[in-house]
């Protein structure tokens, strides 16, 4: 039954997260994600956190949502549908620097992860310290003002 729960939900919460991206009427945008925001505090009932899904519920799917809806009213939201998209230039642009910091992340990744094998350390492994552990301590003895 957990299973069914977390698989019928998970696809809700894609299907919102799309929505919200894909929907071009911001209104629609922000109602998915209120879909979106519903299913996930239903994933976190299903893993017996009641607080967090609370909070989920009452700040993030009503409040900030709210908060949303009320900015795109005061935008105004009568614009036809059928104009052209004065931001094109923009989406082509974002969608260019995601596809880049991305083919980053991995390129990095890889570094780290070839010269953690090689050298028969696991960068992930926390017996062995781990990146995890050296950030923390920077964080909190260097940085901590």
């Amino acid at each position: 039954m957990e299973a069914v729960v977390f698989y019928v939900f998970s696809a809700l919460v894609l299907a919102g997260a799309l929505g919200v991206v894909l929907f071009r009427h911001p209104v629609y945008a922000a109602l998915s994600l209120v879909g979106t925001m519903i299913s996930i505090a239903i994933l976190f009932l299903a893993q017996d956190a009641d607080l967090v899904a609370i909070v989920q519920i009452v700040v993030y799917a009503s409040a900030i949502t709210v908060l949303f809806l009320f900015v795109i009213m005061l935008r105004g939201v009568d614009r036809a549908d059928d104009e052209p998209d004065p931001r094109r230039f923009q989406r082509f642009a974002g969608i260019l620097l995601g596809v880049v910091l991305f083919a980053e992340v991995l390129v990095l990744a890889g570094r780290e992860w070839a010269v953690g094998t090689a050298t028969g350390a696991n960068p992930l492994d926390d017996a062995q310290g781990g990146n995890v552990r050296a950030v923390a301590e920077v964080l909190f003895t260097d940085y901590i003002w």
